[in-house]
C-alpha cells in the first residue's frame, strides 16, 4: 500500500470546491460539465430487476459490528455510537486503530460508508482494503483504498492500489468532488473474475481489468479479508512526507457505518459460489463491464480528477506493465 512515497505530489493546483450532494453540481474555473444523471443510481439498484434485487441482498447482510468484524489491534482506540451503527477508530501519537471481517470473501459487492478526519489531517491515513492475509505477507493480494490527509484547506487524495502476490505498484490518485469529511459517503468495491471497480458514492474511478489468461495482475484465486484502520505515515503521505502529523490536534477520528457485502463467503476448500455458475449478479455478464451511464461518469471523473496513474508514469516504468493495455470501457 505504501510504494508512492517517493512519487508523492508535491503540490495541488485547483483550488478545494465546497461539498455537493450531486456529483452532477460540481464546477470549475476551466470547464463546466454536467455528468449523467444516471450517476445517482446504485450499480446494485441498477442490475436489481434482473436479478432479484441485489440491494436487498446487500442491506440484508449490514448487522452490528461485532457480528461482522473484531478489533486487530487498540481496543481502547475504538467506540461504538450509543446505538451501536457508527464506529469511530482514533489516532494518536501513541497508536491507531484497526479491525477485519470475521470472514473471508472471494468476489462479490463490498461497501462501507466512511466520514473522514476533518480539519488539519496531514500524515494521517485512513485505509480501507481488502487482503488475504493478516499482516503485510509477501504473497498477499490486496485491493486499497487509502485516504491520504492534507493541511487545513487543502483537499484530500484518494489512493486505490492492486497487489498480486505481494506485487502492488498499481497506483492511482484522484481528487474528490466533496469534502469527505463533512458528511459519509460510501466507497464501495465490485470484485469478480473480469475486473476490478472501485466506486466513491456509486461512481466508477478506477476500473482494473483481467485479459481472461493466467498471469501476475489480476488477484482472483485467493480470498480476502475486508480491513479498515487509521495510522501515521507523515514520512510519505503529505507532500511526500513535507508536512508533518500536528499531534496537538490529536486525536484524530474516522467514522464508519452502513458496512454491506453481496459477496461469496469463503468456505474451505472451495466454496461453490466462486465458480463460473453466473449465480449472483455480481458474476453475471451486466457485471463484467460498466454499464453506458457508468461509462459518462468514468469518463468524466477520467478527465478531471485523476492526478496520478502509474500506466502513464513512463518514467518509473518505461516498459509499461501489460496490464496498461487493457482497456476499461470493454
Amino acid at each position: 500500500m505504501y510504494e508512492l512515497a517517493h512519487r508523492q505530489i508535491l503540490s495541488i493546483q485547483s483550488p478545494f470546491r465546497p461539498p455537493q450532494r450531486s456529483i452532477n453540481l460540481i464546477k470549475s474555473n476551466k470547464m463546466k460539465k454536467r455528468v449523467s444523471p444516471m450517476a445517482s443510481l446504485f450499480f446494485i439498484s441498477a442490475l436489481a430487476a434482473a436479478f432479484h434485487s441485489a440491494s436487498e441482498a446487500a442491506a440484508s447482510s449490514q448487522s452490528p459490528f461485532e457480528d461482522n468484524f473484531s478489533i486487530m489491534w487498540s481496543e481502547n482506540h475504538f467506540k461504538t455510537s450509543e446505538d451501536g451503527n457508527t464506529w469511530f477508530l482514533s489516532l494518536d501519537k501513541e497508536t491507531g486503530c484497526g479491525f477485519q471481517t470475521k470472514q473471508r470473501y472471494r468476489f462479490g459487492w463490498f461497501s462501507m460508508k466512511l466520514k473522514l478526519v476533518g480539519g488539519d489531517s496531514a500524515g494521517v491515513v485512513t485505509a480501507y482494503y481488502m487482503c488475504s492475509e493478516n499482516g503485510a505477507g509477501p504473497e498477499r493480494d490486496e485491493l486499497d483504498f487509502e485516504f491520504l490527509g492534507n493541511r487545513t484547506g487543502q483537499p484530500y487524495l484518494i489512493q486505490t492500489n492492486v497487489y498480486k502476490n505481494g506485487v502492488g505498484g498499481r497506483e492511482m490518485r484522484h481528487m474528490l468532488w466533496f469534502d469527505p469529511t463533512e458528511e459519509f459517503h460510501s466507497y464501495s468495491i465490485l470484485w469478480n473474475d473480469h475486473q476490478i471497480v472501485f466506486f466513491v458514492d456509486r461512481v466508477p474511478i478506477r476500473v482494473f481489468k483481467n485479459n481472461g489468461e493466467k498471469n501476475d495482475f489480476f488477484p482472483n484465486e485467493k480470498p480476502m479479508y475486508l480491513f479498515s484502520s487509521i495510522w501515521n505515515a507523515d514520512d510519505w503521505a503529505t507532500r511526500g512526507g513535507l508536512e508533518k502529523t500536528d499531534w496537538k490536534k490529536a486525536p484524530f477520528v474516522s467514522s464508519y457505518k452502513d458496512f454491506s457485502v453481496d459477496g461469496c463467503q469463503w468456505e474451505d476448500p472451495y466454496p461453490a459460489c466462486v465458480s463460473a455458475t453466473t449465480k449472483k449478479w455480481w458474476d453475471q455478464y451486466q457485471a463484467w463491464h460498466l454499464t453506458d451511464s457508468q461509462k459518462m461518469d468514468f469518463a468524466w471523473v477520467q478527465r478531471n480528477l485523476v492526478i496520478y496513474d502509474y500506466c502513464k508514469d513512463t518514467d518509473r516504468y518505461p516498459k509499461l506493465p501489460v496490464e496498461c493495455s487493457l482497456s476499461p470501457w470493454g
